[in-house]
C-alpha cells in the first residue's frame, strides 16, 4: 500500500530515468551548436521537473485511492472518507468503482452468510444424528442430535472415544482411505439398548490428492477426504419385529391351556351334559374364568408391547407420586378389604415430583400394590413407603448434584408380609411368564407379565427396580425414579394414611 509521499531524491531520480532518452538528445543538439548550453540545461531541468510533478501527482492519486480502498476494507464500522476536492477525475472514477465493488462484495458476503446460517440451522435441526469425521478419525462436526446421543465432548476428538463399535470404526477408516460408502447396523447398550443404521459416506474437499503408492493406490489417508456418518434409529423397527415373534411364541404357549379347556367344556355342553343344568352352571363359571384369563393375558401382552416400543424414548412430563399412589390405593381398597389387609402410605413432607409418564407410573404402582395384596398373608399390612434417595447410592447414573451427590431420586417401596421368595428366584422375577409358583399364580389370576411390565416402564424412566425378600418374612419391591427437581413438589403430611377393610 502507498502510504507516504516519495522522497525528493528518489522522485528526481525517477524523473531522470523517465527522461533518459531525452537528455542525450539535448546534449547532442548542444554539441552540434543547434541550441545553446543555457537552453539545453533549462530544457533538461524543466523536463525533469515536469516529469517529477507528474509522478508526484500520480502517486498522490494512488495514495488517495489506496486510502479510500483501505477504509472500505476496514468494514461497515468505519466511515468511508470523502475524496479530496483536488482529486482528479480518474481518481474519482476509480474510487467510485471501488465503492461499487465493495457494495457488491458486501451483498454477496451477506447472502453467503445467510445461506451458511440456513444450512447450519437445517443440520442442527435434523432429527437423525450427523457426524463429520476428518483425517485421523477426528470429529470435525456433530449436530445437536449427535451431541445429545454421544455428549458434547465428541467434538475435536477421535471418534473411537465416543463410539466404540469396531465395525463402525473399521468402516470409517476404510472410507477415509478411499473406500466406497457403507451401510451397517450397530447397537448402543446404555442407558437403554438402541439399534442404529449408520451410513458411512465419503465427503471430498477440494485439495490436491497425494501421490500414489507403488501399487497405484492412494498412499495413506487422502488429504481433504472426510466421512459423513448419518445414524438412523431403528430401535422401534427391530423391537416391533422381535415383539411380533415373541407375541406369537408366548401367546401360543400361554393361550393353549385355556383354549383347550374352553373347547373341552363346549364339546361337553353340546354332548353328554346337554341337558344337565347343574353341569351348565359349573362349566360356564369355569369357562368365564378361562376367558377372563385369556383377556387379561392379551391385554398384558399388548400393554408390554406398547411399553417396549417406546422404552428407548424417556418421558418428558412430571408426575406427583403421592397423588398417583392415593388413587391406586383407593382403587384397590375393596380388594384389600376382602382379605382383611390394611393399606398404609408413608411419605415425607415436600416430596418433589418425578420425571415420568402419569399413566405408566400409575400402572407400575397398581401392579406392585396389587401383587402385594395377592401374596401377603390375610389380616396383615401392605405398606407403601415413599422417600428421597441418592442416585449414586442406588447405582443410577446421571448428572452429579451439589456436594458430590448423584441424581436425586424418589423411592417407592411396597412391602408385604407374605411367604417371601427364595433368593434363587429373585434374578428371574422380571422375566416374561416367570412364576415362582405357577399354579398359585394362575389360581390368583396372574399372567406372569406384571413385573416384566414394571421393569420396562422403570427402564424407560431411567430408574431402577430392586427386590428384597426373605422366606417367611415377606418381600419389598422398590422403584427409584428421577426427581424433577430438588425443590419442586407440594408439601405433604408425614403422617401415614391408613385404609382398612
Amino acid at each position: 500500500m502507498i502510504s507516504k509521499p516519495m522522497p525528493p531524491l528518489r522522485l528526481i531520480l525517477a524523473a531522470a530515468l523517465v527522461l533518459a532518452p531525452l537528455l542525450p538528445a539535448l546534449w547532442g543538439l548542444w554539441r552540434q551548436g543547434t541550441i545553446g548550453p543555457v537552453v539545453a540545461v533549462v530544457g533538461g531541468l524543466a523536463g525533469v521537473g515536469g516529469v517529477a510533478l507528474m509522478i508526484q501527482l500520480y502517486f498522490r492519486d494512488l495514495r488517495t485511492v489506496a486510502a479510500h480502498a483501505a477504509r472500505l476494507a476496514a468494514g461497515p464500522t468505519e466511515a468511508v472518507p470523502p475524496l479530496p476536492v483536488t482529486a482528479s477525475r480518474p481518481v474519482r472514477a476509480a474510487a467510485a468503482a471501488a465503492v461499487r465493488l465493495h457494495r457488491v462484495m458486501n451483498a454477496r458476503t451477506e447472502l453467503a452468510l445467510a445461506q451458511l446460517e440456513a444450512n447450519e440451522s437445517i443440520i442442527e435441526a435434523l432429527h437423525d444424528p450427523l457426524v463429520l469425521v476428518g483425517a485421523e478419525r477426528q470429529v470435525a462436526r456433530a449436530n445437536q442430535a449427535a451431541r445429545a446421543l454421544f455428549g458434547d465432548r465428541i467434538l475435536d476428538r477421535d471418534l473411537a472415544a465416543s463410539l466404540r463399535n469396531p465395525a463402525v470404526l473399521e468402516a470409517v477408516d476404510a472410507v477415509l482411505k478411499g473406500g466406497a460408502s457403507r451401510i451397517l447396523e450397530f447397537s448402543l447398550p446404555v442407558p437403554v439398548e438402541r439399534m442404529f443404521e449408520v451410513r458411512v459416506k465419503p465427503f471430498q474437499r477440494r485439495v490436491p490428492r497425494p501421490a500414489l503408492g507403488e501399487d497405484g493406490a492412494p498412499a495413506g489417508t487422502v488429504p481433504g477426504r472426510m466421512v459423513i456418518l448419518t445414524l438412523h434409529d431403528i430401535t422401534a423397527l427391530r423391537r416391533s419385529e422381535q415383539m411380533r415373534a415373541d407375541f406369537i411364541a408366548n401367546a401360543s404357549h400361554e393361550l393353549r391351556t385355556p383354549l383347550s379347556s374352553l373347547l373341552g367344556f363346549i364339546e361337553t355342553l353340546r354332548g353328554p351334559a346337554r341337558e344337565d343344568l347343574e353341569a351348565h352352571e359349573r362349566f360356564l363359571s369355569i369357562m368365564q374364568d378361562q376367558a377372563s384369563r385369556m383377556a387379561r393375558l392379551v391385554n398384558d401382552l399388548l400393554s408390554l408391547s406398547r411399553i417396549e416400543l417406546d422404552e428407548h424414548m424417556p418421558p418428558a412430563g412430571t408426575v406427583d407420586v403421592l397423588d398417583r399412589l392415593d388413587g391406586v390405593m383407593a382403587a384397590l381398597e375393596l380388594k384389600a378389604a376382602s382379605r382383611r389387609i390394611r393399606l398404609t402410605l408413608e411419605a415425607p413432607e415436600n416430596l418433589p415430583a418425578v420425571v415420568g409418564d402419569e399413566d405408566q407410573l400409575t400402572q407400575v404402582f397398581q401392579n406392585l400394590v396389587s401383587n402385594a395384596i395377592k401374596y401377603t398373608r390375610e389380616n396383615t399390612d401392605v405398606t407403601v413407603a415413599v422417600s428421597l434417595a441418592d442416585g449414586m447410592a442406588v447405582g443410577v447414573s446421571g448428572p452429579a448434584g451439589r456436594g458430590g451427590r448423584g441424581m436425586p431420586m424418589v423411592a417407592v417401596a411396597v412391602r408385604d408380609q407374605g411367604e417371601g421368595i427364595a433368593r434363587t428366584h429373585l434374578p428371574r422375577l422380571t422375566e416374561r411368564f416367570y412364576r415362582v409358583d405357577a399354579a398359585r399364580s394362575r389360581a390368583m389370576g396372574g399372567t406372569g407379565l406384571g413385573l416384566a411390565i414394571v421393569k420396562h416402564i422403570v427402564n424407560r424412566h431411567r430408574g431402577r427396580l430392586t427386590i428384597e425378600s426373605a422366606v417367611g418374612v415377606g418381600s419389598t419391591f422398590t422403584v427409584y425414579l428421577p426427581a424433577a427437581s430438588e425443590e419442586s413438589g407440594e408439601g405433604r403430611a408425614a403422617e401415614p394414611a391408613r385404609r382398612q377393610a
